[in-house]
C-alpha cells in the first residue's frame, strides 16, 4: 500500500475514535429510590456496663529466679458507664485482682475504705477491692442527657505493681471478678472480650425494678434526688452551710452510734482532692498551722492579694482535733454547739449529750470550681481516739444525702435547709490478729488464791526487755496482794505462792499479760436469798480516764441484780449491767508512785453488787456461775480468764488473804480519792 494511503486511512481511523469519544454513553434505568434497611438491634447493655482494661504490662526490677513472683508495673483503665434508665447514685464498684496487686495511683475514683496509697489489695483477704466515684459521684441516665457520655460514664485509671509470669506462658492477667457495690443491681460473671479487655452488664434486680421509678425532669440534677441517710458506729457529716464562688462554710458533725463504743482526744484527718485549703476553724484546730503549701503552690498564684499569715490550714491532708472545755466560749475559736469536750465522744447509752462532736471550717478553692454551685466534699476520711482503748474505725466514702435542716436561730418556728450534704459511714473494725486491750481477773471468798490474766492477753512485745519468760505458759495463780503490784514486781511473790500451794513453776515463769487495764471480779458472798460481787478496776497506764464505762453480761445471774454501792450501775437488757463512776468520781486515775513502795501502783476504783435469788433460786454461785462470761471496758471486750475459783475446803468464810486485799483496797482507794 502506498505511503499516502496508508496515511489517509490512519487519519480516518483517528477521527472516527475521537467522534466515538465524545458521543454521550447511555446512562441505564435505575430502580426507584426506597428507604435503607434499618440495621439490626445493637444487643449492648441496658444497664451498667462495667469493662476493665489492661494497657501495658512491664517487667520491673528485682528480677528472682521465681517467674511467678516477678514484679510487673502494670497500667489499667476501668470504666462504669449508665445504659439504663434510672440514675447511679454514688457508684461503687468491685475489682477483685488475682495477681497481688499493688495499687500506686488511682485516677477519677478513691478506694472506698480510705487507705492510703500504695494500697496491697490481698490486704482484701480474698474479697474485692472498692473504688467509688470521685469527683463524678453519679451517673446519669441516657435518656435524660441525650446520650452525653461525660455524664453517663465513669473512667477510671489504675498505676501498680503485679507479680505473675511471662505473657507468653501465663494469660493475662486480668481481675477474676467485676461487679457493683450496690445490692439493687446484679452482675453475671465477667467475660474476656479481648485478650486484656474484662467485661459484664450490671442489671436490676426484680425487687429493684418494681420499686423502680419512670425518669421524669428531676433525673438530670443529682440535687433534686438522694440516697438513704445511712446508719453506722460513728456517722460524719459534711454540711455546706454557706456558699460562695471562690469559698464556702461548713459544718462537720460526728455522731457515734455504737452502743459501747467511745473515742478520747479524737482525731480526724481527710484528703483535699481538689486543692482546696482551709482559711479558719471554729470548734476544734489543726495540728499544725501551715500555709507553705499554698504560698509556693497554686493557691499563691490564684489568690495574689490574699494575706497567707492568717490561712490556718494548707495540707493536703490536714489532722483535726477537739477544743478543751475552756475554749467553749471563745468567740474567736468556740461557740459551736457540741464542741470544746477535750475530743470525748461517749456512747448514747452512757450520756446521749456528749454522744456528738461538731466544728465549723471556711475552705477556699480553687479553679475550676470557682463558682457557689461546685462543691466537692473531702474524700478517704480517717478518725481514731487518743487512748489505746478506743476502737479503730473504717471510714467510707462521702455519699451526698438530702440537705440536712437547721432550727432558726432566732427561735421561729423555720428550719434552714444546707446548700449541700454529705455523710460518711464509719464502723469499728477488728483485724484478724487484734488483741484485747483489757483483761479480766477471778477471787472468790471461798478461795485465797486469785485466777489472774491470761498470759499475753493483750499481746507480747516483739522485743522484749530483761529476763526470758514464756509466751504460751499458764499464768501463775496468785495471792491478792499481788493485783496491787506490776508485773515485774510479782514474780518473787507468784514464786512464793507456788512454792506454799505446792502449785508447779513453769520454767521460765509466763509472760505478764501487758494489759492497760484490769478488772478483778470477786464473788464476796453467798446466802440462801442472796450473794454480793465486788468489782475493782486497775489503770496501769499513764493517762487518767475520764467518763470511764463498764459493762458485765451475766448469762445466769443477770435476773437478780438489784445495785450497785459505789457505781451508777443499771440493767441495760441482753444480760447485761452497764456501770459508771459516780458524778465526781468517774476519773480512773493513772499509776503514780504511792508513799512506801519502790514502784508505782495502779489507780483503782471499787463497788460492791447485790444480787438477789427470787428469780434465779437454782443459781450455783459457787460452781462459777457467779462470774461474768463478757467484760467490756470503754467498748473494749476485755481478755477472760480461763478458770474459775474452786472451792477450797468446807469453809465459806471470806480467807485471811482476801480479807487483806479488801483492806488494802479500801484503803489505797480513800487515799487517791484524798489527792484527787
Amino acid at each position: 500500500m502506498p505511503a499516502s494511503i496508508a496515511l489517509l486511512l490512519g487519519a480516518i481511523l483517528l477521527a472516527a475514535g475521537l467522534a466515538a469519544a465524545q458521543t454521550p454513553t447511555p446512562t441505564p434505568r435505575q430502580p426507584p429510590a426506597t428507604a435503607a434497611e434499618a440495621p439490626a438491634p445493637d444487643p449492648g447493655c441496658n444497664g451498667i456496663q462495667l469493662n476493665y482494661n489492661l494497657q501495658s504490662r512491664t517487667k520491673i526490677r528485682p528480677f528472682v529466679p521465681d517467674q511467678t513472683k516477678q514484679p510487673y508495673s502494670f497500667k489499667a483503665n476501668f470504666s462504669v458507664v449508665n445504659g439504663g434508665t434510672r440514675p447511679l447514685r454514688s457508684w461503687a464498684m468491685l475489682v477483685t485482682f488475682a495477681h497481688d496487686e499493688i495499687l500506686v495511683g488511682v485516677d477519677g475514683a478513691v478506694l472506698t475504705a480510705g487507705p492510703d496509697l500504695p494500697y496491697n489489695t490481698t490486704a482484701d483477704a480474698g474479697n474485692a477491692t472498692s473504688f467509688s466515684g470521685y469527683p463524678q459521684t453519679d451517673l446519669l441516665t441516657p435518656i435524660a442527657t441525650a446520650g452525653d457520655i461525660t455524664q453517663i460514664q465513669a473512667s477510671v485509671g489504675l498505676l501498680g505493681t503485679l507479680f505473675a509470669g511471662p505473657i507468653g506462658k501465663v494469660p493475662v492477667t486480668l481481675p477474676t471478678a467485676l461487679s457493683l457495690d450496690d445490692p439493687d443491681y446484679a452482675c453475671p460473671p465477667a467475660t474476656n472480650v479481648t485478650a486484656t479487655v474484662l467485661s459484664t452488664c450490671c442489671l436490676l434486680t426484680p425487687k429493684a425494678l418494681a420499686n423502680a421509678t419512670a425518669p421524669d425532669a428531676n433525673a438530670t440534677d443529682p440535687t433534686k434526688t438522694f440516697l438513704p441517710r445511712g446508719t453506722g458506729d460513728l456517722v460524719i457529716t459534711y454540711d455546706v452551710i454557706q456558699a460562695y464562688p471562690t469559698s464556702y462554710l461548713a459544718l462537720v458533725t460526728m455522731e457515734n452510734n455504737a452502743k459501747l463504743g467511745r473515742l478520747d482526744n479524737w482525731r480526724l484527718s481527710w484528703e483535699w482532692r481538689r486543692a482546696e485549703f482551709i482559711y479558719s476553724i471554729k470548734g476544734a484546730y489543726t495540728t499544725k498551722k501551715d500555709a507553705s503549701d499554698c504560698v509556693y503552690g497554686p493557691a499563691g498564684q490564684y489568690y495574689q492579694s490574699t494575706d497567707f499569715s492568717q490561712v490556718l490550714n494548707c495540707q493536703k491532708n490536714p489532722v483535726i482535733i477537739d477544743l478543751p472545755l475552756s475554749r467553749y466560749n471563745d468567740t474567736q475559736m468556740g461557740r459551736i454547739e457540741h464542741c470544746c469536750r477535750n475530743g470525748t465522744i461517749l456512747p448514747k447509752s452512757m450520756d446521749a449529750s456528749q454522744s456528738k462532736s461538731a466544728f465549723q471550717i471556711q475552705v477556699f478553692k480553687m479553679p475550676p470550681d470557682t463558682n457557689r454551685t461546685k462543691l466537692f466534699p473531702p474524700a478517704n476520711f480517717k478518725i481514731a481516739g487518743g487512748s489505746s482503748l478506743n476502737p479503730d474505725y473504717t471510714c467510707g466514702q462521702p455519699m451526698p444525702v438530702s440537705p440536712t435542716g437547721f432550727p432558726d436561730p432566732s427561735g421561729l418556728d423555720s428550719t434552714t435547709l444546707a446548700v449541700a450534704t454529705w455523710q460518711v459511714v464509719c464502723n469499728i473494725t477488728k483485724p484478724k490478729d487484734a488483741k484485747p486491750k483489757c483483761c479480766v481477773t477471778f477471787s472468790a471468798f471461798y478461795n485465797d488464791s486469785v485466777i489472774p490474766c491470761n498470759t499475753c492477753a493483750c499481746g507480747c512485745p516483739a522485743n522484749r526487755r530483761g529476763p526470758t519468760c514464756s509466751t504460751t505458759a499458764q499464768s501463775m495463780i496468785l495471792p491478792p496482794e499481788a493485783l496491787l503490784v506490776p508485773f515485774d514486781n510479782r514474780t518473787l511473790k507468784a514464786q512464793a505462792w507456788a512454792e506454799l500451794k505446792h502449785y508447779n513453776a513453769p520454767r521460765p515463769i509466763p509472760c505478764g499479760d501487758y494489759c492497760g487495764v484490769s478488772i478483778n471480779w470477786h464473788v464476796s458472798s453467798d446466802f440462801s436469798k442472796g450473794w454480793s460481787a465486788r468489782v475493782t478496776l486497775f489503770n496501769w497506764g499513764d493517762v487518767d480516764m475520764a467518763n470511764w464505762f463498764a459493762a458485765m453480761v451475766m448469762d445466769k445471774a443477770y435476773a437478780g441484780f438489784e445495785k450497785a454501792y459505789s457505781f451508777n450501775a443499771t440493767a441495760v437488757g441482753n444480760d447485761t449491767v452497764f456501770m459508771q463512776g459516780l458524778e465526781g468520781l468517774n476519773y480512773l486515775v493513772k499509776q503514780t508512785n504511792m508513799s512506801g513502795t519502790d514502784y508505782l501502783v495502779p489507780g483503782k476504783q471499787q463497788s460492791v453488787l447485790s444480787f438477789d435469788k427470787k428469780l434465779t433460786p437454782s443459781l450455783d454461785v459457787i460452781a462459777g456461775e457467779g462470774f461474768p462470761t463478757k467484760v467490756f471496758f470503754n467498748g473494749e471486750e476485755c481478755a477472760m480468764p480461763q478458770r474459775f475459783p474452786i472451792k477450797s475446803g468446807s469453809s465459806t468464810r471470806l480467807s485471811s488473804s482476801a480479807l487483806a486485799l479488801v483492806l488494802l483496797l479500801a484503803a489505797s482507794s480513800a487515799f487517791l480519792l484524798l489527792q484527787q
